[in-house]
């Protein structure tokens, strides 16, 4: 998603993507971290077409992600590691749980 604000701080333009989900195991919630970028750029891109802007009426760039979604990145290379794991994932739920003091299942100790 992309939201382009002028000058007086109020909105002129915005796009949104939807990303394909993947499921690769029951409870596991996954995005490609390629498409991601992808769909920011198109919709960076789309809101300053609607807009009339270009890059240089551009001031500052605002970003923030899908709640708890993680990307480990390359370093080196600037490959993404592994597919992004989506905030809706239970893979690390019961690690969660045993740091907050609860046992599985959300119950208190």
């Amino acid at each position: 998603r992309a939201l382009l604000f002028g000058k007086d701080g109020q909105p002129k333009a915005k796009d949104q993507l939807d990303l394909t989900q993947h499921y690769p195991q029951p409870g596991w919630v996954e995005h490609d971290p390629k498409e991601i970028l992808d769909a920011v750029v198109k919709c960076c891109e789309s809101a300053m077409s609607k807009a009339g802007a270009s890059k240089d009426d551009v001031a500052a760039i605002g970003i923030t992600n899908q709640r708890e979604t993680t990307i480990v990145w390359d370093r080196t290379t600037g490959e993404p590691l592994y597919k992004a794991i989506v905030w809706l994932d239970l893979r690390t739920s019961e690690t969660a749980a045993k740091l907050c003091g609860k046992g599985p299942k959300g119950k208190d100790k």
